[in-house]
């Protein structure tokens, strides 16, 4: 079944079903994504390790052994937990170390990406205090490869989806504590984990400081199964009630400042009020020989 074709929704046929159906329905604000992340069949400690330590919700599949093999197995379990993304952890002697990011649309598999793990430093063996559990981190990218190569763009926002966490209205100065590092070079991928420190420096900017607190992954790009850019720009379409109305003679800048243009009639500036200097004023007898001084208007006659 092709992801763009819309399939028939049964027919509910008790009240409990029908408002399980009414929660599974296309909404103008979706959900807040959710991650399966799941098991293979052949793991090691480095890959469970791994999955431990970026688990929201750890699951164990030990059916699902190939997913760019077969990915309906896959789609069945994402359409059962309502979950939009996952991860798969594996390990054999083909591809040791094995982790694929994926997502899914319409609960068809959109993007798929297979990273090797070369390096890997767990949570745990970092003996220092971390961050709360559900904080929302702050995401830095840094390598041409994420701007220029198609592949790495496409990770890129795979990753800004794992990690961005819920949607916020304000985040609070010191909620701002965890710090994801992503940097692409040679084409692998280095990921850093840092705690943000405030220290004091003397003004009201504190002086910030980065403390490594785990994981730490060192991993290199393998296969690849990308949406066509046709599908890829259905699943960021927007509903039309979401976009927002243009407004006439407001514009914003770069950095979100807000512009307005007002529209004045024209002025007529001998009529505008100044402000008024004693030392300006003329003496009446100095208007008198002023207004005797101008010449009369000319009338000119017309004979009839």
């Amino acid at each position: 079944i092709s992801a763009l074709d819309q399939p028939s929704r049964p027919k509910p046929k008790t009240r409990r079903s029908k408002r399980f159906l009414e929660t599974r329905e296309p909404k103008l604000l979706e959900n807040v994504k959710s991650v399966m992340i799941m098991k293979g069949g052949n793991t090691n400690q480095t890959v469970t390790e791994a999955l431990k330590d970026i688990k929201r919700c750890l699951c164990f599949r030990k059916n699902i052994t190939r997913p760019f093999e077969d990915s309906t197995s896959l789609e069945f379990f994402s359409k059962k937990s309502d979950c939009s993304l996952f991860l798969f952890g594996s390990h054999n002697k083909k591809r040791p170390n094995n982790l694929i990011f994926g997502r899914l649309f319409d609960f068809h598999v959109l993007d798929m990406i297979e990273v090797g793990v070369e390096k890997f430093v767990s949570l745990s063996e970092f003996k220092i205090s971390k961050c709360p559990e559900g904080t929302k981190p702050m995401l830095v990218f840094a390598g041409e490869a994420f701007e220029m190569d198609n592949e790495f763009k496409r990770l890129k926002s795979l990753l800004i989806d794992f990690f961005r966490g819920p949607t916020v209205p304000a985040v609070r100065l010191a909620g701002l504590e965890h710090v994801l590092h992503f940097t692409a070079v040679d084409g692998k991928i280095y990921l850093r984990s840092y705690r943000c420190l405030l220290k004091k420096s003397g003004c009201r900017v504190p002086r910030i400081e980065l403390e490594e607190i785990g994981p730490s992954m060192d991993l290199v790009l393998r296969r690849t199964h990308l949406a066509s850019d046709d599908l890829y720009k259905l699943a960021h379409r927007q509903p039309k009630a979401l976009k927002p109305k243009k407004k006439k003679n407001i514009s914003h800048d770069a950095f979100g400042t807000k512009f307005g243009r007002v529209h004045m009639q024209k002025q007529d500036l001998s009529k505008l009020q100044t402000r008024k200097l004693r030392g300006l004023k003329k003496r009446r007898g100095e208007v008198v020989a002023e207004e005797e001084q101008r010449p009369e208007p000319k009338v000119a006659k017309v004979e009839s």
